[in-house]
Order: C-alpha cells, then structure tokens, then sequence
C-alpha cells in the first residue's frame, strides 16, 4: 500500500497509542484507588469486622474505571486491520489518540478520587455510620469523571471514520 501524506505508514502507531493509553493509564487509576481504600478497608476490618462489606464499594467503583478505558480500547482495535485491508489516515489516529488519552487521563483521575474518598471515608464510616450516604455520594461524584472521559471518548472514536 502506498503512503500519502494524509494517510502516512506510521499513521496506526497514534491509533496504537490510544489503545495503550486508554487500557493502561485507568488501570493505574484503578489499582491506586483499590490499595488506597483497601488501606482503610483494613484499618476498618481490625476494629469493625461487620462493615467490610459495605466499605467495599469504593473498591468495585475503582474497577468500573478500568472497565472503562477496555471498551474503548476494543472499539478502537475494532476500527483498525492490516494495511492491505485498510487505509488508516492520519486523522483517524490522532481521533483514535485523543479518544484514549481522554478516558485514560481521566479515569486516572477519577481513581484518584475514589481513592482518596474511599479511605477516608470509610475509616469515618466506622466512627459515624450517619456518612455512610455522604460518602456514597461523594464516591459516585468521583466515578462520574471517568463516566465523562468514556463518553467523551465514544464521541470521538464515532467521529474518527469521518
């Protein structure tokens, strides 16, 4: 297949890199928001035994980011073949990039929310019951970023083939 300058050979490496960056990048967000809560899950668990369970959510809503950034990497892979099949122009990855830099950064973030939330809330939880919902709010504030960046990223991997 031959190169053109709208349709360069290296033009599959940003779509490459978008795949990278949107499984890869929530995944850090995810693992830290897990060991950070799960720092205040143990600390909780020594003292209250019967409220693991319910400070587990912030654990769950960390993995929900991950799962995140994997949809958008299997659409992305999804839009992309072999060059003899496929001509993949530029456009289309960058478009490809900016959709997986976009839920990675934020999921990303939104890990580190949760994280962060979800220690010091549930280590508040075992003091004061009552901000349990407080806490869970806070938390589904949190996740919400991650929830922007995937539709954000939806966006821009539908508009990639235009």
């Amino acid at each position: 297949m031959a190169s053109s300058d709208l349709s360069p050979n290296f033009a599959p490496f940003f779509g490459m890199a978008g795949i990278a960056s949107a499984v890869s990048v929530p995944c850090i967000g995810a693992a830290y928001g897990t060991a950070k809560s799960g720092i205040g899950i143990s600390g909780v668990g020594t003292f209250r035994p019967d409220l693991i369970m319910k400070s587990l959510i912030p654990v769950v809503m960390s993995g929900i980011i991950a799962v995140y950034g994997l949809v958008i990497a299997v659409l992305i892979a999804g839009d992309m073949a072999p060059p003899p099949q496929q001509h993949y122009s530029l456009f289309s990855g960058f478009m490809h990039l900016a959709s997986g830099l976009s839920v990675g950064l934020t999921g990303l973030s939104a890990g580190y929310a949760i994280g962060v939330v979800g220690d010091s809330g549930v280590r508040a939880y075992m003091q004061q019951s009552r901000i349990f919902v407080g806490m869970v709010l806070i938390l589904i504030f949190g996740e919400v970023l991650g929830l922007y960046g995937l539709i954000v990223g939806l966006i821009l991997n539908t508009h990639s083939q235009g």
